[in-house]
């Protein structure tokens, strides 16, 4: 009986894991493909929420305001962050003078790992510090990494839930959808 029990709850337990991972493809195949209409889309949540910075003074969200943001939240122990970074840097630089930002959040709550991390692969956009997880949390990730494109009105246009190196061009070709959205 009690192995008829075990394989029960494995089944169960099996069934729901297969049906979380087709929710998450499914998310993953939309959301990299569309960028929602500004009438559909809701502002980015806690955008007055301070958080420490890598470099510099503590920031939030508002801070941007006006400008294309990209929104990754990542950790030091998340392999797919550790493929984005130099695509994250690659788009930085790439567009920055059209108004594009990211912003980086790391949620380790040991800093050190993310201090490893940074010093590995050095960013060139900011990275703010939240390891209390307010934020992901208000964003409700579900993955890691789990980026967010906001529009100058800070509205929330899509998402990326994790990091595809095949994905690469259409998530380049959103953000230069905002970027001549406001032309």
């Amino acid at each position: 009986m009690t192995h008829y029990l075990f394989a029960k709850n494995y089944f169960v337990r099996a069934q729901r894991m297969l049906l979380a991972g087709l929710l998450t493809v499914a998310a993953v195949a939309h959301a990299d493909t569309q960028v929602l209409p500004t009438s559909n889309a809701e502002l980015a949540p806690l955008a007055t929420f301070e958080m420490p910075a890598f470099k510099g003074e503590s920031k939030h969200l508002e801070d941007y305001r006006g400008d294309i943001v990209l929104v990754d939240f990542w950790a030091s122990w998340c392999s797919p962050c550790r493929s984005s970074f130099p695509w994250m840097n690659n788009m930085t630089n790439k567009y920055r003078d059209d108004g594009f930002k990211i912003v980086a959040i790391n949620l380790d709550q040991d800093r050190a790992n993310a201090l490893d991390f940074l010093q590995s692969l050095p960013p060139e956009f900011d990275v703010l510090f939240n390891p209390d997880g307010q934020m992901p949390e208000a964003f409700e990730v579900i993955g890691m990494p789990t980026s967010f494109l906001l529009d100058r009105q800070g509205r929330v246009r899509a998402t990326h839930i994790g990091f595809h190196s095949d994905q690469t061009a259409a998530y380049e070709q959103q953000i230069q959808q905002l970027i001549h959205e406001d032309l």
